[in-house]
C-alpha cells in the first residue's frame, strides 16, 4: 500500500491526537483510581486501561506508518 505525503500527515496527526488524548484519560484515570472518595468497581479500572493501551498502540501504528508515508517510503 502507497500512500501519499496527504496521508501520511494526516495519519501522523490523527495518531499523535489519539497518543495524547489517551494518555490523559490515563492519567485522569490514575487520579480516580487514588481518590478515596471514588468508590469504582474493579473491572471499571481493567476495562479503561484496556482501552488506553489497545488506543495507545493503535496511535503509536499509525504514526509510524504516517512518518514512513511522509519519507516516502
Amino acid at each position: 500500500m502507497k500512500l501519499e505525503k496527504r496521508g501520511g500527515a494526516l495519519l501522523l496527526v490523527v495518531g499523535v491526537w489519539n497518543i495524547v488524548i489517551w494518555s490523559n484519560f490515563a492519567r485522569n484515570l490514575a487520579k480516580t483510581a487514588a481518590d478515596p472518595e471514588q468508590e469504582r468497581p474493579r473491572p471499571y479500572y481493567i476495562a479503561h486501561a484496556v482501552l488506553i493501551v489497545v488506543n495507545s498502540i493503535i496511535g503509536g501504528v499509525l504514526s509510524v506508518l504516517g512518518v514512513k508515508a511522509l519519507r516516502g517510503r
